[in-house]
């Protein structure tokens, strides 16, 4: 039977690196966003738990498979089942646990014969990855054995079916190291970024956060991610949604519309962090320009509403609230004084630029009550499995991608933050108490147009060079929408985010395409 095993030095100490893969979120944070996406948590690590995945293709077709079925999702006029992905269903079965030491998973059901998957905890040897303490580091032993279908049939057959099958094998080990290369990235990331908020001294200890749209493609990293650290995290759900939870998750049914949420439920938070808002995607209409508007309006107002009627009993609490670089407007630039857009430049006129200045104008009750407010100004945000990166990854994919909104004298900037650092911004802005205001949430490094389409080339290893006709997104989005949105021109800066402490895990644009696209 063939085997898989990878070894993984982790500068802090076996209990702390144990803790973190018994507690909720951790799947969702180790799976990467190129290889398929987590549709049930197990219940901890305890045998008999089980865990339900989607698995996608190997390589570049699973990823342009993904990205292809995840734009029709967002760009067709109805709207697909969620189950629509070109995913393989899997399921797993927790089957072994020693607490600190190991446990084991293996496959109930999916698209191999077999998978027995071993994860091994260790000390690691004196001096080979010491914690910043001195304690020793941990070694993280992910041993696999696997069968694919008919592989031992095909091994016994001649030497071309023999070849065969190693090839098969070779191809599916490829695919396990770029995952695993993942995996190792984001586990010492989160693990570095909980030391700096720990919850087991007498100044710390586990906030309870509530977030709505939890379930969202930052949300649900972001509900991950807290939950990683040891903190409580209550998910708020409109009535009647069909959003996936994790099993025995906090949840809260709310209906923003109608103004309807019990004030009781959210006595006990410390932080509410509010992603809520239709989509900003497909074409301006009337009718959707107004959806994005009030949808945000009506959210953000009650959640401020309500923090103010609470905060009469003297608890501290904070309300962090998405917003958007689209505050600056579509032709901002590099901002007044042309060094890039800080967050005291002004709003600008056109209709994404007033919607995000009525957007955070809805937080004025909170502000006016004490409650600690923190406007997060979202930018481009980097995932195979959603926004600007999902849209134009099929054409790239194909050799056929290229800048975006060029033409004579013209090279847009494109301000860009990794999946993974908007919500570790978002997780910072909650459990920092001294992070108030607007903050730009992008990364230290924006790029023209040109440049993004070539460092994603070369990603990619396609052409990139040729520019993409207008003509395609505003087939899309309309002529209004390919302005404001693909054409965009703001150069932001990270400097508010970074003087709070944010350690951005991604600072430059290869690396952090590098990262979600498994490259």
């Amino acid at each position: 039977m063939p085997v898989f095993e990878r070894r993984t030095l982790v500068p802090h100490d076996r209990s702390t690196v144990f803790t973190w893969f018994s507690r909720p979120g951790a799947l969702v944070r180790l799976t990467p966003p190129f290889a398929g996406s987590v549709r049930r948590e197990p219940e901890g690590l305890d045998v008999g738990s089980v865990a339900r995945l989607g698995v996608g293709a190997p390589g570049s077709l699973g990823l342009g498979l993904e990205s292809t079925a995840g734009l029709a999702r967002t760009v067709l006029p109805f709207r697909l089942p969620q189950w629509f992905a070109p995913e393989a269903p899997w399921t797993s079965l927790h089957t072994a646990l020693e607490p600190g030491h190991m446990f084991r998973d293996e496959m109930s059901s999916g698209p191999l014969k077999s998978w027995v998957h071993t994860h091994s905890f260790e000390d690691a040897a004196p001096g080979e990855a010491d914690t910043a303490e001195g304690r020793p580091g941990c070694v993280v032993v992910d041993h696999i054995e696997y069968e694919l279908p008919a592989g031992a049939v095909l091994r016994r057959k001649g030497a071309a079916w023999s070849r065969a099958g190693r090839w098969t094998e070779e191809r599916l080990e490829e695919e396990l190291a770029r995952q695993f290369d993942f995996r190792a990235a984001q586990l010492r990331s989160d693990l570095d970024f909980h030391a700096g908020f720990p919850i087991d001294t007498a100044d710390g200890g586990p906030l309870t956060i509530a977030v709505s749209g939890a379930s969202g493609l930052i949300g649900s990293q972001l509900c991950a991610l807290l939950t990683g650290g040891g903190h409580r995290v209550i998910r708020l759900v409109r009535g009647g949604s069909r959003a996936v939870t994790p099993p025995s998750a906090d949840t809260v049914i709310w209906d923003p519309a109608a103004g309807r949420l019990d004030a009781e439920a959210l006595r006990d938070v410390d932080a509410v962090v509010n992603l809520s808002g239709e989509t900003i995607g497909g074409r301006l209409t009337e009718s959707h320009r107004d959806e994005m508007l009030q949808s945000r309006l009506a959210a953000t107002g009650l959640f401020a509403r309500t923090l103010a009627e609470l905060a009469e009993d003297g608890r501290q609490r904070s309300l962090i609230n998405a917003s958007a670089i689209g505050y600056y407007g579509a032709e901002a630039g590099a901002g007044p004084d042309g060094e890039g857009l800080r967050e005291s430049a002004p709003p600008g006129d056109d209709f994404l630029a007033e919607m995000c200045l009525q957007w955070e104008r809805a937080t004025a009750p909170a502000t006016r009550a004490g409650v600690r407010t923190v406007m997060i100004r979202t930018g481009l945000v980097l995932t195979p499995a959603g926004g600007i990166l999902q849209q134009v990854l099929p054409l790239f994919l194909l050799g056929a991608g290229g800048p975006l909104g060029t033409g004579k004298d013209r090279n847009p900037w494109q301000s860009w933050i990794s999946i993974e650092d908007i919500a570790g911004l978002f997780a910072h802005a909650a459990l920092t108490g001294t992070v108030e205001g607007p903050v730009n949430g992008v990364a230290p490094h924006p790029v023209q147009s040109r440049d993004f389409a070539a460092t994603l080339g070369k990603v990619l290893r396609r052409p990139s060079a040729v520019p993409l006709p207008s003509a395609a997104p505003t087939a899309v989005l309309g002529s209004e929408g390919n302005r404001l949105l693909v054409e965009a021109d703001q150069r932001a800066r990270a400097d508010r985010a970074l003087d709070s402490g944010y350690a951005f895990r991604h600072t430059g644009l290869d690396d952090a395409l590098r990262h979600v696209l498994g490259r």
